[in-house]
């Protein structure tokens, strides 16, 4: 029996009794628990939409002007964009089990599936996000994997090149971090909503960073405990097994330090759980899948980090 995969065959012969809605429900607890880059980022709701894109306003950034008494206020002319989503992401998870019914009566035993298919489609989510983050900073061409707009991130400024072998990337520092929220600062981008996601090797060198385990650096007044980064410079810190090897580079690993505003997440459906019975096996297929759509937004509002992947 395999597990942890897509399409996956297990056995069954009765699905009388299947209640998807407590499949769903787990389903969409599991997947919610597993996002990272999907949490962070802008989400918009719009299921039940029609059509395979929503076109969103993207108004250019105001600014206030001083009123004087008995005088009309200044109205702000719009100029900003429209930013077309196309809503035509779609991912499923299936797999044959043998006896449905007795594994919804199974709390502990269900959980198996529910998570494994919770955890596989919020994967699909977090990683369609990664590819739109190649496309900040005039990147080029978003899941491309060449990371025209990446930066090293030791200085935050040295632009990455995706070359065979080690490539360019070097460890995350204390000022390549610096340099990079100045990146956001310098493209009026908000102080809340800010966020760091790093892969796991980048965690580890910032754990052996005295300047990220002070408690005035982690945001509660309390020291790093048991591995856990909380907050940087008010940055979020998240880490991320999704974080893209680059397609030449294959010995480093991409990161970004982003606001939220800088990509859009647009749910359509899911997670969705359907069920047939499938004579030819004597069991039930059960898929659950989720449609969605992710866009840039503001093109200046992050930046991706190259460091080494060991």
């Amino acid at each position: 029996m395999a597990f942890g995969g897509s399409n996956v065959i297990l056995t069954n012969a009765d699905s009388a009794g299947f209640v998807p809605e407590i499949w769903s429900d787990e389903i969409f607890a599991a997947k919610k628990a597993n996002l990272v880059l999907a949490g962070l980022v802008r989400r918009l709701n719009v299921k039940g939409k029609k059509g395979n894109a929503v076109n969103l306003p993207v108004p250019a950034r105001g600014s206030a002007s001083s009123k004087a008494a008995n005088t009309v206020v200044t109205t702000i002319t719009e100029s900003g964009n429209d930013v077309q989503v196309l809503l035509t992401a779609h991912w499923e998870y299936s797999r044959l089990i043998e006896d449905v019914v007795t594994i919804q009566a199974n709390p502990s035993l269900r959980k198996f599936y529910t998570d494994d298919a919770g955890y596989a489609l919020a994967n699909a989510v977090d990683s369609a996000i990664f590819d739109e983050v190649e496309a900040l900073n005039g990147g080029g061409a978003a899941g491309s994997n060449v990371w025209l707009g990446a930066v090293i991130a030791g200085d935050g400024t040295t632009a990455f090149v995706d070359a065979s072998g080690a490539a360019n990337s070097t460890p995350i520092t204390d000022a390549g971090l610096r340099r990079v929220i100045q990146f956001l600062d310098d493209n009026n981008m908000p102080m809340n909503g800010r966020f760091l996601v790093i892969p796991p090797v980048g965690r580890r060198v910032m754990m052996g960073l005295a300047r990220f385990t002070e408690q005035a650096f982690t945001g509660d007044g309390k020291p790093i405990l048991n591995g856990k980064l909380g907050q940087v410079y008010g940055v979020s810190v998240h880490v991320s097994t999704n974080c893209p090897t680059p397609s030449l580079a294959t010995s480093a690993r991409i990161g970004v330090l982003a606001h939220e505003d800088a990509i859009v997440l647009a749910e359509v459906s899911g997670p969705r759980v359907q069920t047939q019975y499938k004579q030819e096996y004597l069991a039930t297929l059960l898929t659950a899948d989720t449609i969605f759509g992710v866009g840039e937004v503001y093109n200046s509002g992050g930046l991706a980090i190259a460091m080494p992947g060991a």
